[in-house]
């Protein structure tokens, strides 16, 4: 696959192509199989979002004619780039077909061109509401949707210019072009997502808004956030649950039961988070994490992610300090954030106030202040899965 950016001699990270873009190229290339009656295509081009055109190599083509219907499949095998994309070297295929009478499928119409566009094996099926796509439907994006239609335009229109009409060239009216996209490993990668807590079954989405994955950029988990309280909200929801990961998420599900749909994971994302749950219009945010992150967001620091910058060890001691005048140690004698819960943990009863209660406390107040005012109740969770203290 040509078109993402290579990497440098310095090492700069490669960027990589979405399911989207994948799926219209696959699209093409098995368009212009029907239409120029080609029995092999290796290599397409087709334009982007912001004008920029890529090309793709075609993994495997193939046509065939079956009684009155023209029928071909071409393949992409998608490339994330520098991206841990869990799609990246899947296979992205499409499946095209003009048949000599009109479907009973309903079409759309675009430039003149009747096209159905459908979910194959391992494309998932929207089952809730609050996604761009309607309820019932394959969840294949807006912006992937329409990359798939000029794709495709563009191989009709180059394939008149090259020769006259055949019985396979497509009648703009009589015959509509059925595109199927399918992903055949897909429902297998669809359980490493979030897809199935999205109401998406059966497979992974078509995804994408340029066209490009940036790597390891932040556009996937902060659309995925935006999207869970899409859904959250659409299922009428008032309150949403905030965690830093799957473990919080569990101790919280496991205590307070709440609708699967009111989970969302945040991942390093705190302040986009609460911004968001905010925006959504919700009335309630609960927060959970484990110590060192919980320190963190007591401590003020709105990107929680280690890279950001580790723990700093001897302003956490006072912070806790500060927190707890009975805790009376040295920051030289603690090497991580675990030592310093370990510490705690151990004599809960002899230190009062509660230091695991003061740092939810400080960690809502923060949180507060973000959410400028709407209510934030903070749960910290044990390193062992169950919630230990939550803010008062």
């Amino acid at each position: 696959m040509k078109g993402g950016k290579g990497q440098g001699a310095r090492g700069k990270l490669r960027s990589g192509f979405t399911t989207g873009a994948c799926a219209a190229a696959a699209a093409k290339a098995a368009t212009l199989l029907i239409t120029r009656h080609l029995s092999l295509v290796t290599e397409v081009e087709i334009p982007f979002p912001d004008g920029s055109r890529h090309k793709f190599k075609i993994q495997d083509s193939a046509f065939r004619i079956e009684g009155s219907t023209a029928v071909a499949t071409a393949s992409v095998i998608k490339d994330a780039g520098d991206d841990p994309d869990v799609t990246n070297g899947a296979e992205i295929a499409a499946t095209v077909e003009v048949r000599s009478q009109k479907s009973e499928i309903r079409s759309e119409q675009f430039e003149n061109i009747s096209l159905i566009i459908k979910g194959g094996k391992g494309v998932g099926i929207v089952t809730k509401p609050g996604l761009p796509v309607p309820v019932g439907e394959a969840a294949i994006n807006p912006v992937p949707r329409q990359m798939i239609k000029e794709a495709v335009r563009e191989a009709i229109e180059d394939s008149y210019k090259l020769q006259d009409p055949t019985p396979y060239t497509l009648h703009p009216t009589r015959c509509p072009l059925e595109i199927t996209i399918s992903v055949p490993m897909g429902e297998e990668l669809a359980k490493k997502t979030l897809n199935s807590r999205l109401g998406i079954t059966g497979g992974i989405s078509i995804l994408g808004t340029t066209g490009i994955v940036k790597p390891i950029s932040t556009e996937a988990w902060t659309a995925t956030i935006s999207s869970s309280m899409d859904v959250a909200k659409a299922m009428g929801h008032r309150e949403i649950v905030i965690s830093a990961g799957r473990s919080s998420e569990k101790a919280h599900l496991k205590k307070y039961n709440l609708s699967e749909e009111c989970y969302v994971l945040m991942g390093d994302y705190l302040e986009f988070s609460l911004r968001e749950a905010k925006k959504h219009g919700f009335k309630k945010i609960h927060l959970c994490a484990q110590w060192a992150k919980m320190v963190k967001i007591a401590m003020a620091t709105p990107q929680t992610h280690v890279r950001f910058g580790a723990i700093d060890i001897k302003k956490a001691v006072e912070f806790l300090q500060n927190l707890n005048l009975e805790l009376r140690v040295m920051s030289y004698e603690f090497n991580t954030a675990r030592e310093i819960f370990d510490l705690i943990n151990s004599r809960p009863r002899s230190l009062t106030p509660n230091p695991f209660t003061g740092v939810c406390n400080a960690a809502r107040k923060y949180a507060e202040v973000i959410t400028e005012g709407l209510p934030v109740s903070t749960h910290l969770v044990s390193y062992e899965g169950e919630i230990i203290a939550s803010s008062e």
